[in-house]
Parts: structure tokens; sequence; C-alpha cells
């Protein structure tokens, strides 16, 4: 396999300027025809956010409204040379895949956007710049998948993974030493729902170690709420299947960055191994990104009530929508809202497991960010694949609940809730209503620390 570009615009002296869309490896082999940069045409947003994931520019030649499924996986050229035309083979670029990198990367606030077929598979790509002996510094409370890919370099691959508390910014920056190759990060982390100091570590990363890249997986939050790029970090991911789609109909994972070099690399990765995200994919997803503002400030409505209802009965809830989340402070500087992932705690796995099934209107399932709301034990479900001794070391309760609120009613939801909380035997009921009780009173007493 060819050496991956390294220069800005990924061409080089052999390159035949005769033909602009000729592209050559630093080997002088020939590079597929490629979307490349996926840069919006008009540069960075010009209007609201809310306004920018609905509008869209495209150059239909009959003039549709919504971008066109090209499912095609070849596409003529005009002569025995080829090379002639922007695309030659879906793998490398398709215009409907081009037409969502394009307004991704508007709305990210990134020069260039890569769609791809999930949100580990983004991950993925973004680990293959890692070489043997690397070291990866990351936080102690990672998604299950990120944690079991990342377990697979460290077993197999000779990478170093180093699990630190992100929310120590100051902590972090005792760990990156000249091997330190990348800072991965997310925030809110999933379940604890901690916040993680983005622009300082970032600052710090790059102070210590020029060439270390800060990762943030930004699937918790969206575009519609953070930008990282715009606060330190040098590359940004999320899975698509989340809130960017909001169906959960589709698999997809999105990356952006600034670097010309760095995006040029990871697009070498994706068109190497195939991983590009489909074009009936991309067209659902373009669909969905569409509809993201408005299915976002009602699902952060709904979970604000519902993080609210649940601390005035006495539990302890992780939400940073209220004010006794310890890191509130922290988060509004860097969000433009605190998201529709919360968790709670009743200091009993089997009481918990009870309020899970004794729910209707939430459904049991991993992921979030559909618009149907779901509920969840995360050590059971979604972060199985961490060992309960790690979750034990890491302060993961066991008994915690997540619920990832969708758009239905909120009333409905907390009917819904409090009917599942009761017969769980959660709370105790007087005339005044009812209030958490046994092991969850008491874990409800106790403050939420960094």
């Amino acid at each position: 396999m060819s050496t991956p570009p390294t220069n800005g615009n990924g061409s080089s002296s052999t390159s035949k300027p005769s033909n602009p869309l000729k592209r050559v490896d630093l080997d002088g082999h020939d590079l597929p025809p490629s979307p490349a940069p996926s840069s919006p045409r008009n540069g960075r947003r010009r209007y609201a956010l809310a306004t920018e994931l609905v509008y869209t520019e495209s150059k239909d030649q009959y003039g549709a409204s919504s971008v066109p499924i090209y499912q095609s996986a070849t596409f003529k050229q005009s002569t025995a040379q080829g090379g002639q035309s922007e695309y030659d083979y879906t793998r490398s670029g398709n215009p409907t895949r081009t037409h969502l990198e394009r307004h991704l990367a508007k709305i990210m606030n990134a020069n260039r956007a890569l769609a791809v077929g999930s949100g580990m598979g983004a991950l993925d790509v973004v680990s293959r710049l890692l070489r043997p002996g690397d070291e990866v510094i990351t936080g102690d409370d990672l998604y299950g998948g990120t944690h079991r890919l990342l377990t697979y370099l460290a077993t197999n691959m000779g990478i170093v993974v180093k699990h630190v508390d992100t929310t120590d910014a100051e902590g972090v920056r005792s760990h990156i030493t000249d091997k330190t190759a990348m800072v991965l990060l997310e925030t809110p982390t999933n379940p604890l729902i901690k916040i993680v100091d983005i622009q300082t570590i970032a600052r710090a990363a790059h102070e210590a170690n020029s060439k270390a890249i800060v990762v943030v997986d930004n699937t918790m939050l969206s575009p519609m709420l953070l930008n990282p790029l715009d606060i330190g970090a040098d590359v940004v991911y999320e899975s698509g299947t989340k809130y960017l789609s909001g169906h959960h109909d589709i698999m997809a994972g999105v990356l952006a960055v600034n670097d010309t070099e760095l995006g040029n690399k990871l697009f070498f990765m994706i068109n190497s191994t195939g991983c590009g995200l489909t074009p009936n994919d991309c067209f659902l997803l373009m669909r969905g990104v569409k509809t993201l503002a408005i299915r976002m400030e009602k699902q952060q409505a709904n979970a604000q009530a519902i993080a609210e209802f649940l601390e005035s009965h006495g539990f302890r809830v992780r939400y940073p929508g209220l004010k006794s989340h310890p890191q509130y402070d922290l988060h509004w500087s860097m969000a433009r809202g605190a998201g529709a992932v919360l968790s709670f705690e009743t200091g009993d796995p089997a009481v918990s497991a009870r309020i899970v099934e004794a729910a209707r209107l939430w459904g049991i399932s991993v992921s979030f960010g559909c618009v149907n709301s779901l509920i969840s034990m995360p050590c059971q479900m979604s972060h199985a694949s961490i060992d309960s001794k790690t979750r034990a070391e890491r302060q993961m309760p066991e008994d915690i609940i997540r619920l990832c609120v969708g758009i239905e009613d909120a009333d409905d939801l907390i009917d819904d809730l409090s009917r599942a909380l009761v017969q769980a035997g959660a709370v105790t009921v007087t005339l005044d209503g009812f209030h958490a009780t046994g092991a969850a009173e008491e874990v409800g007493k106790a403050p939420l620390t960094a």
C-alpha cells in the first residue's frame, strides 16, 4: 500500500498539470479521484445554526431540492486514461457523500468532514494514525465500545493506553510525554456525565508535545451544542447514528478536522479500507441533520424537566442542566446546552432493574439521540464490555440508570417513570406524593463530586 499523502493539497511535482483532478501520493502512485477537500463551497456558517442545518447548496442539474441518491458503484470516464471526472468509484467518492460531507463541515465549523459507516468506524480511522509505542491518554469513564477498541490496540498493536481522570486538567498534563500521540476525550462522559475541560487540556497537550493530536468524541452534544474544533481539538468525531440522524434507522460516523494534512491522512485511510458511508445512508443522514435543532430543543426541554423531577423526589441525578452538578459552570462555559442524556442512582442494582423493566414508554435499549426515549442499565448493557473489576475501580455504580430522553410529551414520560418507580419499590408513597426510599434515599443525600 502506498504511503498517505502529507502535503497540503495531496499533489506533488509528478502531478500532470493538464489535469487538475489528477492526484498522486508521495511515491508517485496515482490516487483515485476524490471529493477532497469536502469544504463548504461558501466557507463557514453565515446564518444561525438552526438555519444552516436546513439550508443546503446543490448544483443538481435538475434543481432537485433534496440531494439525489447516486446509487452507483462506478462512474464512466471520457478517455482510456481515466481520471477526468471528480468521481470514478464510490469507495473513493460519491456525489451524495460529498454533499453530506460539505454540509457537515459547515455545521461543525470544520475545513473538512468525512462520513463513514459508524461512530466506532470513525474512531478506528483515527486510531490508524497511531504506531507501535505511541501513547494514548484518555478518560476513565468511556463509552464501552471505545474502551473495547483501545483495549485491543493496547493488547495487540503495541499502543500504550493510559486511563486517567480527565476532569483533572492538571493531572492529564502530568501524564503527557514525548511519546503521547493522542489525547482522546469525551464530554459529558457516559454514563457518569462528568465534564471535561477541552480547552485547557488541548492547550496543555499541545504545549507539552506539539505532535500530539487532541481527539474529541462529541456524540453526547452534537454540533448543535458544542463545536470542539473551536476550542482546541484537532479531530472531532461523532456517531451519526445518534443525534445527527435522530431516528436510529442508520449506522453512521462523522469526522471533522481543520488541518489539511490531517484530513488527507484520514481520507487516505477511509479510501484504503472502504469504510465510507453508503450513498443511501448519506441521504438518510442528510435528511436527519436538517431536523437536529428542533429535535434537540424538545429533547433538552424534556430532559431538564425529568432531571428536576427526579432530583426533587430525592434521587441523585447526573445532568449538567442542574445547578447541583459540580461542573455546571465549566459545562456552560463551553456548551450551548445540556444535552438529553442523564443518569440517576438507586443504590441497589435489583431495584434499578425493576425500574427499567417496569417502564412502558421508555424503551429498554442501548444508544441515545433518538426521537424515542430509552432507558438502560449501562453496566449491564452499553458498558458491559468493561469488566466489573475495572468498573469498580472507575467508581461506576452498578445500579446507575441512564435515561436518553426523546421528543414525547414530558408529562407522559414523567408519569410513566413515576409509575415505574412506585412499582419497583424505589419510593415511599404518602398523601403528599412520593420520595426516594431505602438505598436510593441515602445515595440521594450524598452530593455529587467532580
